[in-house]
């Protein structure tokens, strides 16, 4: 298998010039999540013209692509498409000025802050290059281009399309993710690797009144404000100090005037969590809670309760990981470890947990190595700009050469004659 992997990453540079331009391409032109349309049909073109089978507008802007080659197993790789509504601040010559329409109807600036440009491009150039190697492996590879994942949709609304009839269960998931490692570094990690995440909007109600006649009223904005403090005694009181909880009030709404009490105030609250029992207390706490204090200030109904969105916990397989590691060592090196879980979420597992197929996640650097031997030379790596930041912006070599080979080694796991 060695020899396999060898050969196809002798294969990279060959489709470089193609994933440089897309890259560039794809990050000058941001869409917003299920908005996709332009990068899904750059994507459905370069599968066509490598002989995949394609089928688009799969969960509204969702691609699959099947290359099958006789015998074998089902290997599935996975990358994301959207970007997120912020301005770059980079300076690279390719920046996003790009704007788009939010689902409120507002024009924001958009920018792929996240890294799923780059997601994009090593997937459509692994699928390139398997392409060009079809002699030399057996089996099926299907690669799936997701929308949404910054809004938690893309694989719930890829699934709910009927993926799983309409497509082979794949007997392996694969996935990756650029962060502000060291470029050229690969980490990895079996059992749980990314947070789940809940995000919720509890609307609090009350009676309105004037300000100066508060006692014919019924205040929400105090209703909610006691919710607001209460809430973070879940973590401190309620979970125990080995697990990992965070819980983050992080938008508050209420009034019009400083002298109307209002009817109504709403909080956006986010949960992060690691176990699962430890998410399904949480998410009980805070309905209980909530509703305590509504109750508490004789509000005339409950509280009402809305999901935002909902990540679930990424657990890697124990046995996909080992043979992925060990394959990795094998390819890189030194230039392989052993990543901590991350605080982040991803909703790439549904696609595993729907099928009940195994998957792996890991994660690939994209910081520019000077740069980064000066932070770690300072002390400051935990300030070097990373997914989200205006300021992110990974080196294009060796970022776009180590994404490609690490989709291409762990596919050959599988697909290797």
């Amino acid at each position: 298998m060695s020899k396999f992997i060898e050969s196809l990453a002798s294969q990279i540079e060959q489709v470089l010039p193609m994933a440089e331009g897309l890259y560039q391409d794809i990050h000058q032109n941001p869409e917003l999540s299920l908005q996709e349309v332009r990068t899904a049909g750059l994507v459905a073109q370069k599968l066509r013209d490598a002989g995949f089978e394609v089928t688009e507008k799969v969960g509204k802007t969702g691609v699959v692509g099947l290359l099958k080659n006789g015998d074998g197993p089902i290997v599935m790789l996975r990358a994301d498409m959207d970007a997120l509504p912020m301005a770059e601040n980079t300076g690279v010559p390719y920046a996003s000025t790009k704007t788009g329409v939010n689902k409120k109807g507002e024009t924001v600036p958009v920018c792929h802050s996240c890294g799923h440009d780059m997601h994009t491009t090593w997937l459509v150039s692994a699928a390139t290059v398997l392409s060009h190697a079809k002699q030399a492996w057996q089996g099926t590879l299907m690669v799936v281009f997701q929308p949404a994942e910054e809004t938690a949709e893309g694989s719930q609304a890829m699934l709910d399309d009927g993926m799983m009839d309409r497509f082979p269960r794949p007997d392996v998931v694969l996935g990756q993710h650029l962060l502000q490692y060291r470029a050229g570094l690969v980490g990895y990690r079996s059992g749980q690797i990314l947070t789940a995440a809940d995000s919720l909007l509890v609307r609090f109600f009350g009676k309105g009144a004037h300000g100066a006649m508060p006692q014919i009223g019924i205040d929400p904005i105090v209703m909610a404000s006691a919710a607001v403090l209460r809430l973070q005694s879940i973590v401190s009181r309620e979970v125990s100090p080995q697990a990992s909880v965070v819980v983050t009030v992080g938008e508050f709404h209420a009034g019009t005037a400083e002298n109307i009490i209002p009817a109504e105030a709403y909080i956006k609250l986010n949960v992060r969590t690691t176990d699962e029992a430890v998410r399904k207390h949480v998410l009980a706490a805070i309905k209980r809670i909530c509703t305590a204090e509504a109750q508490a200030s004789d509000a005339p109904k409950d509280p009402e309760f809305e999901t935002i969105n909902n990540y679930p916990l990424t657990v890697n397989d124990a046995e996909v990981t080992k043979k992925v590691a060990k394959a990795f060592r094998s390819q890189f090196g030194e230039r392989v470890f052993e990543a901590e879980p991350a605080g982040a979420s991803e909703d790439f597992s549904r696609f595993g947990r729907a099928w009940k197929s195994p998957y792996m996640f890991w994660f690939v650097g994209g910081t520019a190595p000077e740069k980064y031997d000066q932070a770690v030379r300072d002390g400051t790596v935990g300030k070097l700009p990373g997914p989200h930041s205006p300021l992110w912006a990974p080196v294009l070599h060796p970022t776009l050469e180590t994404g490609i080979e690490t989709m291409l080694t762990a596919a050959a796991i599988w697909l290797a004659k």
